[in-house]
């Protein structure tokens, strides 16, 4: 029988302010952590992103170290700018992990999923754990009571799922996001929002609802970009957190520190 980790046991004290720098798919989203607390959260994208960490850095001038995490190429811009005012660390496949990685591809991981994994490895010590990210693509990663990441799945995001039906279709609308007003879309548009909100939520429900049938005692964190958007329609007890990954990252950046 495999032997739980002790995780909590094995984490340590947060000493130093740390700046976060995540590099999404469609946003930036930037932090600073003061003791494992956040003091500073900003929100946009990769514009001038240089001189945002920069600002950042001379208003927080006690900032000792810092993380970047990037889905996509990133401006090496930003790195040559935050060594200039701290340590800097650059997350990526190779970069150590709390969790036992599973993973049958671990090159190919996502680093924003490694952030997850992180957090959900900290955050429910002793319990199994799916987090589901509802941001660009929806994701869904699975640690379990052993500190042992599964892996899980990747399906198509909100604003994904609307774009593909304009762009394969040849009079679909494009849409924003809106809350289907009934079950029965009873306009073209009303059809599309019903089939696209009432389709991803049942998706997540669905998805849900097969791993508590595998994971006993489940705990499930949504976060991400449409988390909130989402939250409202879905059946489950969730728990929701914006800042998931945010975390994870920290964690990452003290993790790998010693």
């Amino acid at each position: 029988m495999k032997k739980k980790v002790d995780r909590l046991s094995s984490f340590f004290d947060l000493c130093y302010m740390n700046l976060i720098v995540d590099v999404g798919n469609t946003s930036v989203k930037l932090a600073v952590f003061d003791n494992g607390t956040v003091i500073f959260y900003q929100k946009g994208d990769r514009e001038n992103l240089a001189g945002q960490v920069k600002k950042i850095c001379e208003d927080y001038p006690q900032i000792s170290y810092g993380i970047v995490s990037a889905v996509g190429e990133l401006d090496r811009k930003v790195i040559a700018v935050l060594k200039v005012f701290c340590e800097v660390y650059e997350l990526t496949q190779r970069s150590r992990t709390p969790y036992k990685n599973s993973y049958a591809t671990p090159h190919t991981l996502g680093v924003d999923r490694m952030a997850l994994a992180t957090a959900a490895f900290y955050g429910n010590p002793k319990g199994n754990t799916l987090v589901v990210d509802a941001g660009t693509c929806i994701t869904y990663d699975m640690v379990n009571d052993y500190g042992e990441y599964l892996g899980g799945g990747i399906s198509p995001g909100l604003h994904m799922r609307y774009k593909a039906l304009e762009a394969q279709t040849a009079k679909l609308p494009l849409l924003t996001p809106k809350v289907p007003f009934d079950l029965i879309g009873n306009s073209t548009e009303n059809s599309i929002h019903s089939g696209v909100v009432n389709g991803i939520c049942h998706e997540i429900d669905g998805v849900i609802g097969d791993y508590r049938g595998r994971f006993r005692d489940l705990t499930v964190i949504l976060t991400g970009g449409d988390a909130s958007f989402l939250s409202k329609r879905l059946k489950n007890t969730i728990f929701a957190d914006s800042k998931f990954l945010l975390k994870g990252l920290n964690y990452l950046l003290e993790y790998n520190k010693h």
